[in-house]
C-alpha cells in the first residue's frame, strides 16, 4: 500500500465531493435564472453570489425581496437560514481550531453544507490526521463545488429565460439537502431534531414572510439539545 501524504488528501476530498457537482451545477443555474427574473442585473447577481456565498440564504432573501419585505426582515431571515453554518463551525473547531487564522478565516468562507458533512464524516473516522490533512481534504470538498456554483450562476443569469421549463433544474435544491441529511441522521437528538424541524416547518408555512422556517428551526434545534440532554441523563444514572 502507497504512503499516504497530506497532498492526497485534498485530491480524497476531491473525489469524494464529485457527486455534489452533479447537484450544485442545477442549483446555481436555477439562482441565476431566478436572480434575473426578479431584475437583478449579471453584475449585480454576481456580486451577490461571490459575497454571500450561501445558496439557501440567496434564495430567501431574494425571495424576500420580490415580496417587498422589509429590510430588517430580509437580514434576519436570511442569517437564520445560515444560522447552521454556525453550528458547523463549532462542530469543526475541535479539529481546525489550531489552524492560523487566515486558513480559518478561508475555512469560514468557503464553508457550505456538502464540505461540512464530507469533512465531519472523515474527521470523526479518522481522529488521528494532522491540522494539515484535515485543511487540505476540507479544502479538496470545495475546489469543485465552488466554481461549478460560481460558474453555474453565472450561465444562469446570462441566459435567464432561455433555459426551457422541461429541464426542471429545481430539482436540486430538495435533492441536495436530502443527500446530505439523510446520513447525518445517525442519533435518535439528530432524527428528534429533522422530525420536530419538519412538522413545525409544515405547521408553520402560512406565517408571513417565511418566518416559519426560523421558528421551525429553532425548534429542531431545541428538541435536539433536549433528546441530547436526556440521553445524557440516563448514561449517568445507568
Amino acid at each position: 500500500m502507497g504512503r499516504t501524504t497530506s497532498k492526497s488528501y485534498f485530491w480524497s476530498g476531491v473525489r469524494d465531493s464529485t457527486p455534489f457537482v452533479f447537484v450544485a451545477g442545477p442549483f446555481g443555474l436555477l439562482f441565476g435564472v431566478f436572480a434575473t427574473e426578479a431584475g437583478l442585473q449579471l453584475f449585480e447577481t454576481m456580486i451577490f453570489t461571490v459575497l454571500v456565498f450561501a445558496g439557501a440564504s440567496q434564495f430567501t432573501a431574494l425571495t424576500l425581496m420580490q415580496d417587498n419585505t422589509p429590510t430588517l426582515i430580509i437580514l434576519v431571515s436570511a442569517l437564520a437560514v445560515n444560522l447552521r453554518v454556525a453550528m458547523y463551525s463549532a462542530s469543526l473547531t475541535p479539529y481546525l481550531g489550531a489552524a492560523p487564522l487566515w486558513q480559518r478565516m478561508f475555512a469560514a468562507y468557503m464553508m457550505v453544507d456538502q464540505t461540512y458533512a464530507l469533512s465531519i464524516t472523515r474527521f470523526e473516522a479518522e481522529p488521528a490526521l494532522t491540522i494539515s490533512q484535515r485543511l487540505r481534504y476540507y479544502f479538496g470538498t470545495n475546489s469543485l463545488i465552488a466554481p461549478v456554483w460560481v460558474g453555474s450562476t453565472f450561465a444562469g443569469a446570462y441566459l435567464g429565460s432561455q433555459i426551457p421549463e422541461s429541464w426542471a433544474i429545481d430539482f436540486a435544491l430538495p435533492i441536495t439537502f436530502l443527500a446530505m441529511v439523510a446520513p447525518a441522521l445517525r442519533t435518535p437528538a439528530h432524527v428528534a431534531a429533522a422530525l420536530v424541524g419538519c412538522t413545525v416547518s409544515l405547521l408553520a408555512a402560512g406565517v408571513p414572510y417565511n418566518l416559519g422556517l426560523i421558528i421551525a428551526g429553532f425548534a429542531g434545534m431545541m428538541t435536539g439539545a433536549q433528546v441530547e440532554l436526556m440521553l445524557q441523563r440516563r448514561g449517568m444514572e445507568t
